[in-house]
């Protein structure tokens, strides 16, 4: 429900970039590997990360299982419908973050004790 929305502004907020969207649970019973559903989510999330500040043609949104391993390393036959990348290929294609090495280090603290 609200998780999702809290993940995505608080990646935001934290300068999280990049992102990638993976839909679980696609072999369940309810959903049946149906391309309905994905059309479904990826609508409603891609409007709320719009909001957030993401830009949703640069998210891939991909659907998987988990517990099957569909769509995770290698394609699935379950859902012949779905022609973007798998989850390994996705996380691969992400750029690495440029890091302000000829700056101070910089180290968030949480609390202070005396």
């Amino acid at each position: 429900n609200g998780q999702t929305r809290e993940h995505a502004l608080l990646a935001f907020t934290l300068g999280v970039k990049q992102m990638i969207v993976g839909m679980n649970k696609f072999d369940d019973k309810t959903v049946g590997y149906k391309q309905d559903r994905y059309d479904e989510i990826k609508k409603e999330v891609a409007a709320y990360i719009k909001k957030v500040g993401y830009n949703p043609d640069k998210v891939p949104f991909v659907p998987i299982s988990g517990w099957v391993g569909d769509n995770m390393i290698e394609g699935s036959s379950n859902m012949g419908w779905y022609k973007g990348k798998t989850l390994i290929d996705s996380l691969d294609a992400l750029e690495p973050p440029t890091r302000p090495s000829n700056k101070p280090l910089r180290l968030p603290l949480q609390d202070v004790y005396k």
